[in-house]
């Protein structure tokens, strides 16, 4: 098996577009200043890119898997107007508290279990220890962990991590636009390193 393939995994909300919690029409959904030339340069990096996303809202009834689609089938079409391939989308609509039933459960898909990164793994032969999970919360950190992520990026704006535990976050950053930077600064030093 070719396992030379590298992956971004990323959230969304709050990494690719302005989280103002639980966004699921296209009137509220905002890209992040500097994320989509962030994803352009990745993308020219030779990385897949691919959006693992907890969408709880969808099990707490306050807006329909249809309508997530619809925005997910949305946003994809806007960053191919930017060259940008999402190569691919992988959701949990599931809550243990569901007020949805069918939605109620404790599934393999939920961050931070890492059931979608395998599936993605599987699907796209994707080397994880080259790969890198971007988020901006400790259950995006721990997902990264749990499928051997070699690098975990959090993304926190304050550049804190009080809240997190440290032994899951390999790289703090401000935004998805420091990303690509970060990537080729220490592909550098390691480079040097072998030599």
């Amino acid at each position: 098996m070719n396992l030379n393939i590298s992956a971004i995994f990323l959230d969304r909300d709050g990494i690719i577009n302005y989280d103002y919690g639980y966004v699921y029409e296209k009137d509220t959904f905002q890209f992040i200043e500097g994320s989509v030339e962030a994803l352009q340069e990745l993308k020219t990096m030779n990385y897949v890119l691919v959006i693992v996303t907890n969408q709880s809202g969808i099990a707490k009834g306050l807006f329909t898997e249809t309508q997530f689609i619809d925005l997910t089938n949305w946003m994809y079409r806007e960053l191919i107007q930017y060259g940008i391939k999402i190569d691919g989308i992988y959701y949990c609509p599931h809550h243990p508290n569901a007020i949805k039933m069918k939605y109620k459960q404790i599934c393999n898909c939920r961050k931070p279990k890492a059931g979608w990164l395998f599936t993605a793994q599987k699907k796209m032969n994707i080397n994880m220890k080259t790969s890198y999970m971007v988020g901006d919360k400790l259950s995006d950190m721990k997902a990264g962990k749990n499928a051997g992520i070699g690098t975990t990026v959090l993304v926190s704006v304050n550049n804190s991590i009080m809240d997190y535990d440290k032994k899951y976050v390999d790289w703090i950053i401000n935004s998805l636009a420091e990303l690509p930077y970060r990537i080729k600064k220490y592909q550098s030093v390691n480079n040097i390193l072998l030599k």
